[in-house]
């Protein structure tokens, strides 16, 4: 489906005047509740902490980026290279460790080679977002080592539709300018549901409070904007499915279009493309030994070009890939349930042009897992174990380069992980929850193969082809209270890593013709296996203080992580300080009050080549109001985000683009979204 067929934010706005005359005659549609992430047999409580963002409170916190909407939850922080590439971290993990997922499929980008290229989700078309905190290897793999964020849209229909409805959502301001906008319909006859949605968001250059930008040791006029952080983006989606109670099948086709300024070079713009196609089945209810049936396929090719500024591509990453898996719930083994399940990738990636410090690649990984469950006195007990295969194929310089990447090459690894969960509730509102794991990660493609300059990086990283799997020992303790709405968790993690990947300076430097004819002297990084420590505290909770003609919640979150290389000693680069949340909301009939302080610690725990990165604290405000529009469902909403104007900077951004791209100045955004 081309992406021409939606003019971005005129399509959007075209969708929203439909949406609008035809919600005079509809009824409001909910969705049914969809299963947490990591609960594949549907308990009604996990282990696992998580965090679910959706409804009212995604609508709030939508950003531009997955890492932007996601920032500042529990234990989660965000690479934050400029407004428009911002992935999410989760406890000190990131890149290949943290799993992002589409309707718990697997998707192929570029996001985890560097820091400077975007996931290609929008957050405008996500209806749920859901965070596993901590390793789930056993049902996603080795890359969910550090976590889980697995973004939820209706794209493919799962539940009977017998009516018209749909939903709209329009956005202005921000500290970027936003203009955006976006709108799904959705319609059947009880049997064949069908769903289309669109999308599209214009960004001017972040404004920030006035700072003093360093490029390459050197300060640079004072400005109050980030330089090259304009963006762009539109997109869409056609999906449909049969339906009954008791299961779906359908298929959906989407395309993400992306142009976006590299904050890090002032002359370079990335194009983004993304063409997605995904099937899905389920069938729940069965007899004999299996009692549901569930099984997806997914096909995308992504492309980015690196536009210089004369208008020459200067680098294009080419990934495409399909991906599949099938879980079965058994029948009852005694007083065990459980589920058994299949997953596979097969992935190429190719890298063409004078940034291609990666050669030509082909990763596929076939994997094996079991999960099973039972009560005892002491709670429910989880058990479950994975086995993969991996083969990461190198084409070296098979296609005349400049003998950089060597002959073709080809590895093998037989990643194995393993868990134990119990949750004890010992009263009806207090429970422990404790988890013990053993992971293995097979080293990715550019940690074993890199070889030349990463201008994200500014370094010239040199992979290690002899890399073994990374293998490391998790264990979580929490302590949970909730009764009714009002909830609180305190945890403590854990985590050893024994050959832990880790891009570290060697301390020499390697000289580079430049483009003027002047050498270039880029510092040597290389990817070399380390024994790392991981531990951190984390605190969340909502407790209602008033409850009355109105009410008033108080709520807050605080996280803590700690990363060493244990050989040396030395901290690991980029782990977010102590962070922490406090937030009370005030409501009375349809309006709501929101007024939040988000505190940053500083950060002076850095490795030699990095510089502490001071603290800030913030403080944002939200009001929103819901109205009935039409016979639909309203919510307007205004946020005031960082009402003091504080200068401040995200310690877990590399420090050559920290020293540029602040965190946002005072800014003011408003929007509106209906549902009928």
């Amino acid at each position: 489906m081309s992406c021409s067929a939606f003019a971005g934010r005129r399509a959007a706005l075209a969708l929203a005047g439909l949406l609008a005359g035809a919600a005079a005659s509809a009824q409001t549609s909910t969705l049914a509740p969809v299963t947490v992430t990591g609960n594949p047999l549907r308990s009604t409580e996990v282990a696992t902490p998580a965090t679910v963002l959706s409804g009212d409170e995604l609508v709030l916190r939508r950003g531009s980026t997955l890492g932007e909407t996601l920032a500042g939850q529990p234990g989660i922080a965000s690479t934050g290279f400029g407004p428009n590439a911002n992935r999410p971290v989760i406890r000190g993990l990131d890149g290949d460790r943290v799993r992002l997922l589409e309707n718990a499929g697997a998707s192929f980008d570029a996001s985890s080679l560097s820091f400077d290229h975007a996931v290609p989700i929008d957050p405008l078309v996500i209806e749920r977002v859901e965070v596993l905190r901590g390793p789930a290897a056993l049902l996603y793999g080795g890359s969910a080592v550090g976590g889980v964020v697995n973004s939820f849209d209706n794209r493919i229909p799962k539940q009977p539709l017998d009516r018209l409805s749909g939903a709209a959502e329009l956005r202005l301001g921000g500290a970027a300018g936003e203009r955006g906008g976006g709108a799904l319909l959705e319609t059947g006859d009880g049997r064949w549901a069908l769903h289309a949605d669109a999308f599209g968001r214009d960004t001017s250059d972040l404004r920030v409070p006035r700072y003093v930008p360093i490029e390459d040791g050197a300060a640079l006029d004072p400005a109050t904007r980030v330089r090259n952080s304009t963006a762009r983006s539109q997109g869409g989606a056609l999906g449909g499915a049969w339906t009954t109670p008791d299961g779906h099948l359908g298929l959906a086709v989407d395309r993400y279009e992306s142009r976006y300024g590299v904050v890090a070079e002032p002359d370079v713009t990335i194009r983004m493309e993304r063409d997605h196609l995904a099937l899905s089945g389920e069938r729940r209810g069965l007899d004999g030994a299996l009692r549901s049936l569930r099984a997806q396929w997914s096909r995308t090719v992504y492309r980015h070009r690196e536009i210089e500024g004369d208008g020459e591509v200067g680098t294009t990453f080419d990934h495409r890939g399909s991906a599949g898996r099938v879980e079965a719930e058994h029948a009852p083994l005694g007083s065990w349930r459980g589920v058994l399940g299949l997953q596979f990738e097969d992935g190429a990636f190719a890298a063409l042009g004078e940034e291609a410090f990666v050669p030509a690649t082909r990763t596929r990984s076939l994997g094996l897992f079991a999960l099973e469950e039972t009560t005892w006195p002491l709670g429910t007990l989880s058990a479950g174990l994975r086995v993969e295969r991996v083969r990461v194929d190198s084409a070296g310089d098979a296609d005349g380069g400049e003998g950089r990447f060597g002959p073709a090459s080809q590895r093998r690894f037989d990643p194995r992980s393993a868990s134990l969960s119990n949750l004890w509730r010992f009263t009806p509102a207090w429970s422990l929850a404790t988890t013990l794991s053993a992971t293995q990660r097979a080293p990715t493609s550019f940690e074993l193969f890199a070889n030349g300059a990463h201008a994200a990086t500014g370094a010239f990283e040199r992979g290690d082809a002899s890399l073994q799997v990374e293998r490391s020992r998790h264990a979580e303790l929490a302590l949970q209270w909730q009764r009714g709405e009002d909830r609180w968790r305190a945890g403590v993690y854990a985590a050893r890593f024994s050959n832990y990947v880790s891009l570290e300076a060697t301390g020499n430097e390697v000289v580079l013709p430049g483009e003027d004819g002047e050498p270039e002297t880029l510092p040597e990084y290389l990817f070399r296996a380390v024994r790392a420590d991981f531990r951190g505290v984390e605190l969340e909770g909502r407790q209602r203080l008033v409850d009355g003609p109105w009410t008033l919640d108080l709520s807050g979150n605080a996280s803590l992580t700690r990363a060493r290389n244990a050989d040396t000693g030395a901290p690991l680069p980029r782990i977010a300080p102590l962070r922490a949340t406090l937030a009370l909301e005030a409501g009375q009939g349809p309006w709501r009050l929101r007024a939040e302080i988000d505190h940053a610690g500083r950060q002076d725990r850095v490795p030699d080549t990095d510089v502490p990165t001071g603290g800030w604290t913030m403080l944002n405000l939200a009001l929103t109001r819901r109205f009935a529009l039409g016979g639909g469902d309203a919510l307007w909403f205004a946020r005031l985000d960082n009402a003091g104007d504080r200068l401040a900077a995200n310690a877990t951004t590399i420090r050559t683009v920290r020293e540029l791209s602040p965190l946002p100045g005072r800014a003011l955004r408003t929007g509106l979204r209906v549902v009928f």
